[in-house]
C-alpha cells in the first residue's frame, strides 16, 4: 500500500494503458487537420501542454571541431537537473515490436516529479550515465526529442506537470511523437519546434533530385522543386535528411554552442522547473 501511495503505476499498468489508448492517440493526430474533428482535437495539442524539440544527436558537423553541437545541448540540459530517471525500455518500440531500433534504449525523465515514477520503470542515474545513454541512442540512429507533453504525467501519474520533462529517444517507424505528422493540425504543427539555432541547408549544385530526403521526412517539409530539394518553412530540424542524402548535398548549420544552450534552456524554463 505504501508503494501505491508513494509512486505512480508500475510498468505493467502503463504498458496496458498505452496499448489501450494508442489507437485513440493515433486517430487524434491523423484527424487534427480534418474538419470538424480538428476543432475538438487541436486544443489537446496546445502550448504549453505540448512542446517538443528535435535534437539530431546522430549528426556530426564539419570542422573546425567535428563535434555534434546538438548533442552538447542535450548534455547541458542533463547536467542542469539532479533528478534523472532512465526508463529501461522505449514504450513505443516495445508496444510496436520494433525491428529497426533497440527497444531497450528508453526515454529519460527529468525533474522532481520523477521521484513519483514507479521503480519498475527504470532507475535514477547521474548526468554522466545519462550522457552515455544518449550517445548510445545517437549511435543507433535515434533522434532526441525534448518533450513537455501532458500525456507523460497522465501515463506515469507524476505531478506537478511543470516539474517533469522527457528526453525521448525517437525513431521514425514506431514513435508516437514522430509518426503520423505529414498532415497535421496547426497546434500539433506548432507543438513540434526546431531546436533554436539550427537550420537545414541544401547545396543545389550537389543535389541530384533523387527524392530520398522527401521520402523520409516525417513532417513532409522536404520537397522537390524543379528537380532540387527544398526545405519547407516548418522544417523541424531533426536532420534525418542530412544523414540520408547520398550526395552529401544537405547539411546541418548551427549557431555557436553557448547561444544554442541559452535559447533552449530559456524555452525549457518557460514550461518546466527542473532544478
Amino acid at each position: 500500500m505504501n508503494k501505491i501511495l508513494k509512486y505512480g503505476p508500475p510498468k505493467w499498468f502503463v504498458r496496458w494503458s498505452v496499448r489501450l489508448s494508442w489507437p485513440l492517440m493515433i486517430a487524434a493526430k491523423r484527424l487534427s487537420d480534418v474538419p470538424p474533428f480538428r476543432w475538438i482535437i487541436n486544443p489537446f495539442f496546445r502550448y504549453p501542454q505540448n512542446e517538443l524539440t528535435a535534437v539530431p544527436i546522430d549528426v556530426r558537423l564539419n570542422p573546425p571541431d567535428s563535434v555534434a553541437l546538438p548533442f552538447q545541448v542535450v548534455k547541458a540540459l542533463l547536467e542542469r537537473t539532479p533528478d534523472i530517471f532512465i526508463l529501461d525500455e522505449c514504450i513505443c518500440r516495445t508496444k510496436e515490436g520494433c525491428a529497426n531500433h533497440p527497444a531497450d534504449i528508453g526515454c529519460i525523465a527529468l525533474g522532481k516529479a520523477t521521484r513519483r515514477m514507479h521503480p519498475s520503470h527504470g532507475r535514477f542515474v547521474t548526468a554522466d550515465e545519462a550522457v552515455r545513454h544518449v550517445a548510445r541512442a545517437g549511435e543507433s540512429g535515434l533522434v532526441a526529442s525534448i518533450a513537455h507533453v501532458w500525456i507523460d504525467p497522465v501515463a506515469f501519474h507524476t505531478v506537478p506537470f511543470d516539474r517533469l520533462m522527457f528526453i525521448c529517444l525517437c525513431d521514425d517507424c514506431c514513435c508516437l511523437y514522430r509518426t503520423h505528422m505529414t498532415r497535421r493540425g496547426p497546434n500539433l504543427n506548432r507543438a513540434y519546434k526546431k531546436l533554436p539555432g539550427v537550420s537545414i541547408r541544401v547545396d543545389t549544385e550537389l543535389c541530384t533530385g533523387c527524392g530520398i530526403c522527401a521520402d523520409i521526412c516525417f513532417a513532409a517539409e522536404m520537397k522537390l522543386e524543379d528537380g532540387v530539394a527544398l526545405v519547407g518553412d516548418d522544417c523541424k530540424g531533426c536532420a534525418r535528411c542530412v544523414t540520408a542524402c547520398p550526395e552529401g548535398a544537405i547539411s546541418l548549420v548551427t549557431e555557436d554552442l553557448d547561444s544554442m544552450v541559452t535559447r533552449l534552456l530559456d524555452r525549457v524554463d518557460r514550461v518546466a522547473d527542473l532544478s
